[in-house]
């Protein structure tokens, strides 16, 4: 390309152009990490949730007193596990999540640690392109020894999730969650 044809378009369109080629290099190098990386068979169904922000606004929530719920999905450990990590208001509450498949059970496994100081393991199932928890709460204060839950992408590109609780004996609704990605949202914790 000649200096005059240059000098003709406009500077922002060049960055444009420029920037666009950076993050069609950056995508193909992360497909190529993704593809180099030996992931585990059982993960592969969660990866359209792996390397996202998001974020939730809790049903209840108003302008004065706003909640919300951040969790970011990252693959781990050479791609045999996915960690969760969430935070509730800037971490008032917050924990971390770590899925892997487990040979001798066959089957996805999960466990919880929560800065609440419960902990819960439980198994992931599918069911089409949704996911299906039930996880086994040990040393909650509320009486809750049980959770299912079940996740997915809507069309709309949200992510839901709704769980139910087993509490003092009777299961009772839990939360549910209508998730936008969010690459900006951070998950923080107090100390």
């Amino acid at each position: 390309m000649s200096y005059k044809i240059l000098s003709r378009i406009p500077v922002i369109f060049l960055i444009l152009i420029l920037f666009g080629f950076y993050l069609n290099a950056t995508d193909i190098r992360a497909q190529e990490k993704a593809d180099s990386m030996k992931i585990n068979e059982h993960l592969k169904p969660l990866l359209p949730f792996v390397g996202k922000t998001w974020k939730s606004e809790f049903h209840g929530s108003t302008p004065e007193k706003p909640v919300y719920d951040v969790q970011h999905w990252e693959l781990i450990l050479n791609g045999q596990a996915i960690r969760i990590m969430h935070s509730l208001n800037e971490g008032a509450y917050g924990g971390e999540t770590i899925v892997m498949w487990d040979k001798e059970k066959k089957q996805l496994i999960y466990f919880y640690f929560t800065t609440a100081g419960f902990y819960t393991q439980g198994t992931f199932s599918f069911d089409g392109k949704k996911w299906i928890g039930h996880e086994n709460v040990t040393g909650n204060k509320e009486g809750i020894t049980e959770v299912k839950s079940i996740g997915e992408i809507l069309p709309d590109g949200r992510l839901h999730s709704k769980s139910q609780y087993l509490k003092n004996g009777d299961w009772v609704d839990g939360h549910e969650f209508f998730y936008v990605e969010d690459p900006g949202a951070k998950v923080e914790f107090k100390f």
